[in-house]
């Protein structure tokens, strides 16, 4: 992008300006200058991000310039201008230099790829035979490249009698590109027989343009745009539209005593609501933070959800499990495209029924397993009953 080469150009003239008397001076400067000319730096860096960003991701792409770029060679120069003062220093400093190069290519060229399936098992009262999910949030893609490719691949090769999509498909703003990229999208899913013996169903997410739904033309995926609850047998599952899922009171229509029920969001705070007392509460949207600080947790989630909510397994004091995926993708657009001890994910629930369930107690339609044994994975949804319909709940506060 223009802003970066701006960015980097300027900044790189500010350090000249700033350092190059120290280097003309190697053996008469002293640590407090070089000191306060490495503030100078930074101060710059953050004004530069702070002009040149326009949102906030911009500014974080352009300070990961900062620390990467910049900062590798800043290291590098301190380590070689402190040679001859204190090796020690010197040392941490050429440590710094190699180290932030490692960690960029991490965070930039290997963690984002490296798509880990997470597994969580949960008793599921209401059901006699297992039933397994498999969550896909955020694919958040620009381009379908070979991973994303290898990604819903994986998700089908897991077997999943049920497929939820937490939103975020194609992140690219409306125009030709857009459109493209839903169709290749489109295109890739009908040859890998996109489908599931208990359906798909997707929701909208926050990135998702007006028009997202045709990325799932003529598949059997039901798009989900306003709050519907629909009838799985021995499942009810209620999909959340975009406002419904970031509402910290909402209330979700109820469902059967004997019903295992299941709400699907992008955004997991509607999990907050006290009212939210459903069996299990599944979303993405935080991408895990995308960068994670060991024994912290992610720094920036755009959730109000506690930070300990913000990716995994919760048991929520209403009663119900709350799983939050770090999704399979990243944030787009002007955003850093890296992430660090977050690694993208599937989600795989496995339900499985209390111990001593029995059929006999209940009318049920057939299961998931013999549901996969009579359909093909190319051939159209069961048909579903859809219970009811809400209308788009606004975001607490509009």
């Amino acid at each position: 992008m223009l802003s970066s080469w701006i960015f980097n150009l300027i900044l790189a003239a500010g350090e000249v300006v700033l350092l190059r008397p120290l280097i003309v001076q190697r053996d008469a400067f002293s640590l407090r200058r070089l000191s306060l000319r490495l503030v100078g730096v930074a101060l710059l860096a953050g004004l530069l991000a702070g002009l040149l960003g326009m949102d906030p991701f911009g500014m974080l792409r352009l300070l990961a310039w900062a620390i990467f770029l910049h900062g590798t060679a800043l290291a590098a120069l301190a380590g070689w201008l402190l040679w001859y003062r204190s090796r020690l220093l010197a040392g941490a400093c050429l440590a710094i230099a190699v180290i932030l190069p490692a960690i960029a290519f991490n965070a930039f060229r290997t963690e984002p790829y490296r798509l880990e399936v997470t597994t969580h098992r949960i008793s599921a009262p209401g059901l006699t035979k297992p039933v397994t999910i498999v969550l896909i949030a955020d694919l958040q893609t620009d381009h379908l490249g070979d991973y994303e490719r290898m990604a819903l691949i994986q998700a089908m090769e897991l077997h999943p009698d049920l497929l939820l999509l937490a939103g975020d498909y194609v992140q690219l703003p409306p125009g030709a590109a857009l459109e493209a990229t839903q169709r290749e999208l489109n295109a890739y899913l009908k040859e890998i027989g996109f489908a599931a013996p208990l359906g798909i169903y997707a929701v909208e997410g926050n990135t998702d343009p007006p028009g997202w739904e045709r990325a799932f033309e003529g598949l059997s995926v039901r798009t989900v745009r306003s709050t519907s609850t629909f009838d799985l047998g021995e499942i009810r599952l209620t999909a959340l539209s975009l406002a419904a899922s970031f509402n910290q009171s909402l209330a979700l229509p109820p469902a059967p005593e004997e019903a295992f029920h299941i709400a699907l969001g992008h955004g997991p705070d509607f999990a907050l609501s006290p009212d939210a007392t459903v069996d299990l509460l599944l979303a993405g949207h935080i991408h895990g933070g995308q960068v994670q600080i060991p024994g912290f947790g992610p720094l920036i989630t755009l959730s109000a959800v506690p930070q300990s909510w913000s990716t995994g397994r919760t048991e929520l004091p209403t009663g119900g499990t709350l799983v939050v995926s770090r999704g399979i993708g990243m944030e787009r657009g002007r955003a850093p495209r890296l992430r660090f001890f977050c690694r993208p994910e599937l989600v795989v629930l496995e339900l499985v029924p209390p111990p001593g369930a029995s059929a006999q107690h209940r009318s049920r339609q057939p299961g998931a397993a013999e549901l996969r044994e009579r359909a093909s994975p190319r051939r159209a949804l069961p048909k579903s009953r859809p219970v009811h319909s809400l209308p788009p709940t606004p975001p607490a506060g509009s």
